[in-house]
C-alpha cells in the first residue's frame, strides 16, 4: 500500500503514529421495548430441597409405623364407641330409670296381684291372704292424698299415683295400698327417707294417706274417718314411695287411728291393734313393695 502524502496535504504531527482512515459503519437501529415475562408471585413459589435416595429398609419401617398408627387409632375408636354405648345402656337400664316408667310398662295384675299371700303375716304370726276388689284409675297425688302429705313428698315430685283396694278372706277389713312413682333422682329420694326415719313423719297422723272407696264392694264406706292404720315406706333403690291404709269393712269410724309399727305392738290395746289392722296394713304393703322390686330387677337385668 502507497503511504506517500497527497500533494498539498498537511504532514501528520510529530510523535503521532498515522491512523489510516475507516469509512463509519452504520450504527444498529433501536429495536422497541418489550416487557419481560411477568414473575410467578413469591407467596406462589417454594424453594425445592434436595432428595436423598430412600432406602429400602427405612420405607418398610415407616409403612409399618404407618399401619401399626392406623390399628391403634381405630381401635382407640372402636373402644371409645363400645364404651359409650355400654354407659349408654347401663343409663337407660338403671333402677332408676326403670322404675320410674314402671307404672305403664307393668301389667296391673303384676303391681297389684289379684291375690295376695301374706304367710305368717297376721298377729301372732297367723297367716293372711287378701283379695283385691277394686283398682283406682292411675293419676295425680293431690287428689289422693291429703294437703301436708302432699307437700312432705313434694321434694321428689310426683310422676303418677296407682292404688288399689283389697279385703282380708273374712271381708271384715279393707285396705288400700298405693304407689306414688316419684320425679326424684337417688339423692332426693335418700334425703326423704332420712327425714321421714328421723323425724317420725310415718307415725303422724296428719300425714295418713287417703283410701280409696269402692262401691257396691265391702269398701264402700271406707271414707277419711274409717282409716284406723297405715304405713308409709319411702325406697331408695327406686324412685317409689309405698304406702297402705287400713279400716274395717263395716264403716265404723275410728277415733284414735294408730300407725301400723305401733299397733303390731305385743302391748298395743287400740281397736286398730286388737283387730289386727297394723298387720293388715303392712302385711299389704310389704307384699306390693316386694313384687314391685322384683319387677324393677327383671327389667335392669341385661340378657347374656
Amino acid at each position: 500500500m502507497d503511504l506517500t502524502p497527497r500533494p498539498g496535504a498537511a504532514p501528520p504531527p510529530a510523535g503521532r503514529a498515522h491512523v489510516p482512515y475507516r469509512q463509519p459503519q452504520p450504527q444498529p437501529q433501536p429495536q422497541p421495548y418489550r416487557a419481560p415475562h411477568p414473575e410467578t408471585p413469591a407467596e406462589t413459589t417454594t424453594r425445592l430441597r434436595p432428595i436423598r435416595t430412600r432406602h429400602p429398609a427405612r420405607t418398610a419401617t415407616a409403612a409399618v409405623c404407618v399401619v401399626l398408627g392406623l390399628g391403634l387409632i381405630g381401635g382407640a375408636a372402636t373402644g371409645a364407641w363400645l364404651t359409650s354405648d355400654s354407659s349408654a345402656d347401663a343409663a337407660a337400664h338403671s333402677a332408676y330409670t326403670v322404675g320410674r316408667s314402671a307404672w305403664h310398662s307393668v301389667p296391673v295384675d303384676t303391681l297389684f296381684p289379684r291375690t295376695l299371700k301374706g304367710d305368717g303375716a297376721g298377729p301372732g304370726g297367723a297367716d293372711r291372704i287378701w283379695t283385691r276388689i277394686a283398682v283406682a284409675p292411675d293419676g295425680g297425688c293431690r287428689a289422693a292424698l291429703d294437703p301436708l302429705l302432699a307437700r312432705t313428698l313434694g321434694p321428689v315430685g310426683c310422676e303418677r299415683l296407682l292404688r288399689a283396694t283389697y279385703t282380708d278372706a273374712t271381708t271384715s277389713s279393707v285396705t288400700t295400698v298405693g304407689v306414688i312413682f316419684t320425679e326424684g333422682d337417688a339423692a332426693a329420694m335418700k334425703a326423704l327417707s332420712t327425714r321421714f326415719t328421723g323425724q317420725h313423719l310415718g307415725r303422724r297422723t296428719d300425714l295418713m294417706p287417703r283410701t280409696h272407696p269402692v262401691k257396691g264392694t265391702a269398701a264402700a264406706g271406707f271414707g277419711d274417718r274409717q282409716r284406723a292404720s297405715w304405713t308409709v315406706h319411702v325406697l331408695t333403690e327406686v324412685p317409689v314411695v309405698v304406702f297402705a291404709v287400713s279400716g274395717f269393712a263395716d264403716g265404723r269410724t275410728v277415733t284414735d287411728p294408730q300407725p301400723a309399727d305401733r299397733a303390731m305392738a305385743a302391748n298395743a290395746t287400740t281397736a286398730a291393734a286388737q283387730a289386727g289392722l297394723g298387720h293388715e296394713a303392712k302385711g299389704i304393703a310389704d307384699r306390693i313393695e316386694r313384687g314391685l322390686r322384683r319387677t324393677v330387677t327383671d327389667l335392669t337385668e341385661k340378657p347374656e
